[in-house]
């Protein structure tokens, strides 16, 4: 609506400026129009009391009533002849300065002119332009896709399945995987627990007693049916805990209920309370001891919560297993989930990082499920970076627990497992030992 006003403004033919009296001398002779009403000399203005108005008291006088700026212009038709001199002059008669048409935007006027109809002097002029401009970009981007196209091209005379072009998700940051899990990969060296703290640490606990806090974690995780990350983070805060803080046997299921506290606030979104962790102990522990607890670990852990899991690497393993075959097996995902879960309660497994632990579990998996052919292939030692022998340890520790050859008594990890929705995993094993494939 304004640029309207403006535009109908500048079409006016009026000036847009204030003529005074010099101004109009200079632009038009001094001519006296019939109309114009002549002042007497020594005129004496009129008394406001002869000229009063019915119905009012006193003398009122006449102001001018305030208007918009832009309107002035169109005013000066009716001051053209009202100009008062001094005593003794004359009236100039209201001048109109004849001013050029201002030109409507050239944006409006703009039209769009097709290649094709131009001179090839001026398209090969643009392209040269084009191409000056375009060089520096071109420059910086080629390193990376020279890198990118040899890596394509290593991969497939590697017989490398790419497991990241089929997304097309942008949540899943295809085109930033490598960079996070090679951060995922750094950091897990730097957030891992003590392998020793319960030698060098702890005095009144044990592997044993350890062992029945997390069977009661998973307990109550699945009661809760949080998320797995949200146990694989507790674990790990309990761990990283201990490592620091030498604890009594008392205050120990005091530290698993803080720690499931603390992931479950992390990674879930409707995080149970505090009231509802003292209700799982029995009220064993009071609202206030575990609100102290929790100050307390983080503060030890100086607030790192964003570790690297296994949970995190497995589900990059899994996908990378699952390319090899057809369809994805609901198996072999169920299957690696429990086998990485079973070492959760193993004091000893500390002294493996957690994707050599997620890439045993889906080397185990696999041969659990498929005998016939080697677990291992070029795709998973890609994207795992571990090769065969140096998942052998690890491997075969594994498959003890599958077997159960240490005859732990606890169950839930393998009842939890066992129902139809994971498809009874937890039933199946290899039958041949896993030593033969290193």
């Amino acid at each position: 609506m304004r640029r309207a006003v403006l535009n109908k403004e500048n079409m006016s033919s009026y000036p847009t400026f204030r003529i005074t009296r010099a101004r109009a001398k200079a632009l038009h002779p001094l001519e006296k129009k019939p109309g114009d009403k002549v002042l007497r000399k020594n005129a004496k203005r009129a008394s406001c009391s002869d000229k009063k108005p019915e119905g009012l008291d006193g003398c009122l006088k006449k102001r001018a009533v305030l208007k918009d700026v832009t309107n002035v212009t169109n005013e000066l038709r009716k001051r053209d002849a009202k100009v008062s001199l001094q005593t003794g002059g004359k009236v100039a008669p209201a001048c109109i300065a004849k001013i050029p048409q201002i030109q409507e935007d050239k944006r409006e006027s703009t039209k769009i002119v097709s290649v094709k109809n131009l001179p090839t002097e001026i398209t090969e002029l643009v392209d040269r332009k084009l191409l000056r401009t375009l060089s520096p970009i071109l420059e910086k981007t080629n390193p990376k896709d020279e890198q990118l196209c040899k890596k394509e091209e290593n991969s497939a005379d590697n017989g490398i399945i790419d497991i990241d072009t089929r997304h097309k998700d942008p949540q899943l940051c295809s085109p930033y995987v490598d960079d996070i899990y090679h951060n995922l990969y750094t950091a897990e060296l730097n957030r891992r627990p003590a392998l020793d703290y319960m030698e060098s640490v702890q005095r009144f606990i044990n592997q044993d007693m350890r062992a029945i806090l997390v069977d009661w974690l998973v307990e109550v995780s699945d009661e809760y049916r949080m998320a797995p990350d949200t146990l694989y983070l507790t674990i790990n805060l309990i761990d990283r805990f201990l490592s620091h803080n030498h604890i009594e046997k008392q205050k120990l299921q005091l530290v698993g209920v803080t720690c499931m506290l603390i992931a479950s606030k992390y990674e879930e979104i409707y995080a149970p309370s505090v009231e509802e962790f003292c209700f799982i102990t029995d009220n064993t522990y009071t609202k206030d001891e575990v609100v102290k607890m929790e100050s307390r670990v983080l503060n030890c852990l100086s607030f790192h919560l964003s570790v690297p899991t296994i949970k995190k690497f497995l589900r990059r393993f899994i996908h990378a297993a699952q390319v090899s075959y057809e369809a994805p097996l609901a198996e072999l995902d169920f299957l690696a989930n429990y086998l990485a879960e079973l070492t959760l309660q193993e004091y000893s497994f500390l002294k493996f990082l957690p994707s050599q632990i997620a890439a045993s579990a889906v080397f185990l998996a696999r041969w659990t499920l498929d005998q016939s052919n080697h677990p291992w292939n070029s795709t998973l030692e890609h994207y795992t970076r571990y090769k065969t022998t140096e998942l052998k340890n690890a491997v075969s520790e594994l498959q003890e627990l599958q077997l159960n050859t240490r005859g732990c008594l606890l169950k839930a990890i393998r009842e939890k497992y066992k129902q139809p929705k994971f498809k009874c995993v937890s039933t199946l094993c290899s039958s041949r030992p896993v030593q033969s494939l290193f």
